[in-house]
């Protein structure tokens, strides 16, 4: 259970934050740059729900999604080191990635073909669906840099989350689109003028 009693702590002001397991570490270190960008990818898909609700097979998937989130950072913020801990980590397991390319099969199956790229506009859902879509890449590359590093462990089923994340928030864009009159496409070299 968590008890936020109280909101600052002082122990930051030094640039350090605390892992899960206690260990302090930089403020820009990249296990917390990664985590952080999950927990900004869940913000901004918190403020496209602003804009879901009406589309009930959008904004449901996403609800469970946002907590999931909470599972990933905590998951990362509980970096593997061999050593046993105290408690059972939290970690992301491949049941929530499967769940996620089923949102997508049944979301896509209604969805015309692609023949064009589309621009990232459309309906408010829609727009914003693209900026969290765009967030959660950043997190993914974060993840993935974090996962090369030497002693820095990430399990493949927390990449293959987020990779599958922002697949879904892509299909999640089209349907609101689809619902609001259609995609917004690219039309190459549209800006150099006659």
């Amino acid at each position: 259970m968590v008890v936020l009693n109280r909101i600052y702590t002082r122990t930051g002001d030094d640039g350090t934050t605390a892992l899960s397991t206690g260990e302090r570490r930089r403020k820009y270190d990249l296990r917390v740059s990664a985590y952080g960008t999950v927990d900004e990818t869940n913000a901004t898909i918190g403020v496209a729900r602003l804009h879901t609700g009406a589309l009930a097979a959008i904004d449901a998937p996403l609800a469970r999604i946002q907590n999931d989130l909470f599972d990933l950072g905590a998951d990362l913020a509980t970096p593997e080191t061999g050593e046993a801990l105290a408690y059972e980590p939290l970690r992301i397991v491949p049941a929530q990635v499967e769940l996620i390319e089923r949102d997508i099969d049944r979301l896509n199956a209604g969805l015309k073909p692609l023949r064009s790229f589309v621009l990232p506009a459309g309906s408010p859902a829609a727009a914003h669906l693209h900026v969290a879509r765009t967030v959660c890449r950043r997190a993914e590359r974060l993840v993935v840099e974090l996962s090369g590093q030497p002693g820095e462990i990430v399990s493949p089923a927390a990449v293959k989350y987020l990779n599958r994340l922002s697949d879904l928030l892509f299909v999640m864009s089209r349907v609101a689109n689809a619902a609001a009159g259609g995609d917004v496409l690219w039309v190459p070299a549209a800006g150099r003028g006659g």
